[in-house]
C-alpha cells in the first residue's frame, strides 16, 4: 500500500540520512552506529532508528537489553497522530528499534503489506526532540520497509556500505540504483572491510579480491567517503555493546569514521 501524500519530514530533525547495504553481512550496522557517534563527537545532536523489523541489531550493537516487551506499544491503528514513544539514550545518542519495542528473545512477523507501515508510523511516533541527524538503519536490500521509509519520510540523503568484493558491489549498484529513482540524494559510498593491517610489517593487506566495477553514469559522480579496515577491536567493541568511537575515539580506524563524518557533514550543509 502506498500512500497518496508527499513524504513527510520530522519535527524537529534537521536530517534524515538512511544507512543502506544491497546484501547482508557487510557490516552496515557497525559503520552506522560508529558514523553516528563521529556526528555526535564533531558536536552534533545525532539519533538512530534501526528500521530491521526482522533482525534488529542496534540494539545489540549500542548494549541495550529489553528482558519483555514495552506496554502500550500499538504504532498501528492509533487515531492521534502525536509522537508517544520515550527514545532510549545512549553514549549521547538517541535510540530506537523494533527491538526496543518487543522483548529480546521475540520476533515480529507482520503482514509484509504492513511492515513498511509499522516502520515508518514507528519513526514518526518517536519522541526525538531536537536533532541535527537522524541516521536511519535500513535492512539489507530494496524491498520493503525501504519503501515505505521513501515514499512516507522525507530523507535527505543516502550512504550505500558495500565491501570490495564484485558480488558486494553489485548489489550496492542496486542500492545506488533505488535511492536515484527515488530522487534522493546519494551522499557516497563507504567501503567496509575494505583491507587489513599486518600485525608484523604494519602495512596494508588486501584481504578480498577487490572489483573495478563502475557506476552507472546516470548516477552522477559517486563519492567513496572512506575504507574501513577490517580491525579486531572494531569486533570486540561491538561484541561487547562499546562500540570503537566509545571506547577508543582516537585510534586509527576511528579517526577514519570523523573523516567520513566530516565529508557527510559539508554534503548535508
Amino acid at each position: 500500500m502506498r500512500p497518496n501524500t508527499l513524504p513527510r519530514r520530522i519535527d524537529g530533525i534537521k536530517h534524515i540520512v538512511t544507512v543502506a547495504s544491497g546484501k547482508g553481512g557487510v557490516g552496515k550496522t557497525t559503520v552506522t552506529v560508529n558514523l553516528a557517534l563521529a556526528l555526535a563527537q564533531n558536536g552534533g545532536r545525532v539519533g538512530i532508528f534501526d528500521a530491521d523489523i526482522y533482525g534488529p541489531n542496534v540494539p545489540l550493537m549500542l548494549g541495550l537489553r529489553r528482558s519483555k516487551p514495552a506496554e502500550g506499544w500499538m504504532p498501528v491503528g492509533r487515531t492521534e497522530n502525536k509522537p508517544y514513544i520515550e527514545p532510549f539514550e545512549r553514549y549521547g545518542l538517541r535510540v530506537m528499534s523494533i527491538g526496543l519495542l518487543v522483548a529480546e528473545n521475540e520476533t515480529v512477523s507482520p503482514d509484509p503489506n504492513y511492515a513498511g507501515l509499522i516502520v515508518t508510523r514507528t519513526m514518526q511516533d518517536v519522541l526525538w526532540g531536537d536533532l541535527d541527524y537522524l541516521l536511519v538503519d535500513l535492512p539489507p536490500g530494496t524491498g520493503e520497509p525501504q519503501m515505505s521509509v521513501l515514499h512516507r519520510i522525507q530523507v535527505d540523503g543516502a550512504v550505500v556500505v558495500t565491501t570490495p568484493q564484485d558480488l558486494s558491489l553489485l548489489d550496492a549498484g542496486r542500492s545506488l540504483g533505488f535511492f536515484h529513482k527515488a530522487k534522493v540524494p546519494i551522499l557516497g559510498i563507504i567501503e567496509n572491510m575494505s583491507y587489513m593491517i599486518c600485525p608484523e610489517c604494519g602495512k596494508a593487506v588486501e584481504v578480498f579480491h577487490r572489483s573495478e566495477r563502475a557506476w552507472p553514469p546516470e548516477y552522477g559522480e559517486v563519492e567513496m567517503l572512506g575504507r574501513i579496515p577490517m580491525n579486531i577491536e572494531i569486533s570486540k567493541g561491538i561484541d561487547s555493546g562499546h562500540p570503537l568511537l566509545q571506547t577508543a575515539p582516537n585510534a586509527k580506524e576511528a579517526q577514519i569514521f570523523i573523516d567520513i563524518a566530516r565529508r557527510i557533514k559539508r554534503k548535508l550543509l
